[in-house]
């Protein structure tokens, strides 16, 4: 579990930890060790650009972002691979969920529109653990979607290096990235590495006090 130092209700989970969206194990486990609420805002994520607001717990449905005003209310997305991102305004959280098609769909500008839109301007963005361009091998088909931020791999194959391409839409925003490759790093789960089902939490709340 990774919690950056100096940035309260933010926490990137580990494979571990399980995916606490659905496993109601999982979930007491880690609201207890954070001391937050169980009831948690969730969606299903479908790699597109569609942000929800949450101002109670529950499901809302098809989005790859969830932005919540509600003090104390937790918001969650889960990853193996893709870029999770917590953005962070006065009084506001959002989680959002940036694989490739989502990136290139627009999905952190969304989000970043929506925060300011409601009148909290995104103040800090913390990226989560993904997969680096050490290790994300793809076609120039998916370098040409995104808009370039083409890399090389550690084996010489032509990758994208999705981080840069996240913050490509986040210019002028102070950003904190855990800098944590999720192919590499044996504790985080990682499609690209084994084709795993399993997913790691990103969860943000806006703290209470």
């Amino acid at each position: 579990m990774i919690t950056p130092p100096g940035v309260p209700g933010v926490v990137f989970a580990a494979r571990a930890d399980g995916d606490a969206r659905s496993n109601e194990h999982a979930r007491d486990a880690l609201s207890t060790s954070l001391g937050i609420s169980r009831d948690w805002a969730t969606i299903r994520q479908v790699h597109g650009s569609v942000i929800v607001s949450a101002d109670v717990p529950g499901f809302y449905g098809d989005a790859d972002g969830l932005m919540t005003h509600s003090a104390g209310l937790p918001i969650a997305i889960a990853t193996a691979d893709c870029v999770p991102i917590v953005l962070i305004a006065r009084d506001a959280r959002a989680v959002v969920h940036a694989g490739w098609r989502g990136v290139a769909a627009g999905v952190v500008a969304e989000a970043i529109g929506a925060m300011d839109s409601s009148g909290n301007p995104v103040e800090l963005a913390v990226i989560g653990p993904h997969i680096g361009p050490c290790c994300y091998e793809v076609g120039q088909e998916v370098i040409d979607e995104v808009g370039g931020f083409a890399a090389t791999t550690r084996w010489g194959g032509v990758s994208l290096d999705l981080a840069l391409a996240v913050r490509g839409q986040m210019v002028g925003i102070d950003i904190i990235d855990v800098d944590i490759c999720t192919f590499d790093d044996g504790s985080m789960a990682s499609y690209r590495q084994d084709r795993t089902s399993d997913r790691q939490v990103t969860v943000a709340w806006l703290p209470t006090d």
